[in-house]
């Protein structure tokens, strides 16, 4: 890890889902973060990598970014995924790299790129989140 997570994110943030799928943040760098995530487990009933994970893992890592754009006095709530597939991953992992388009106040804008083991992209994705207050509930 490159750039490890600053001091007051709460450690080991990931949820269930994440745990389940095998998301890992391997770099917490704020304009180009890095996540991993294995395609075993992770598969449609055809072999490919089921598209759900992979927005599973675009929606995690997006918003982990805006979390730590926005800071640890406010919170960060997804409220728009788009994602094309271009390519079937059937082996081994996928990694995604996720670049800021936009910080803002109160809305934040993500590019996410997804590869396979080769370096070929499998999936690309846009995701925009809100910020709220701590206090707020999504």
């Amino acid at each position: 890890m490159s750039t490890p997570p600053p001091a007051w994110l709460p450690e080991g943030m990931s949820s269930p889902l994440d745990d389940k799928l095998g998301v890992r943040i391997t770099d917490y760098d704020p304009d180009r973060m890095v996540a991993t995530m294995p395609v075993a487990g992770n598969e449609q009933p055809f072999g490919l990598l089921h598209g759900g994970a992979t927005c599973a893992l675009v929606e995690t890592i997006g918003s982990v970014a805006a979390a730590l754009g926005a800071g640890p006095d406010r919170q960060v709530v997804g409220i728009e995924l788009n994602a094309s597939y271009l390519r079937a991953a059937t082996s081994g992992s996928v990694t995604a790299v996720c670049t800021p388009v936009r910080r803002g106040r109160t809305l934040s804008t993500f590019l996410i790129e997804v590869t396979d083991d080769q370096g070929r992209p499998t999936a690309t994705a846009r995701l925009t989140c809100m910020t709220l207050a701590a206090s707020a509930k999504a």
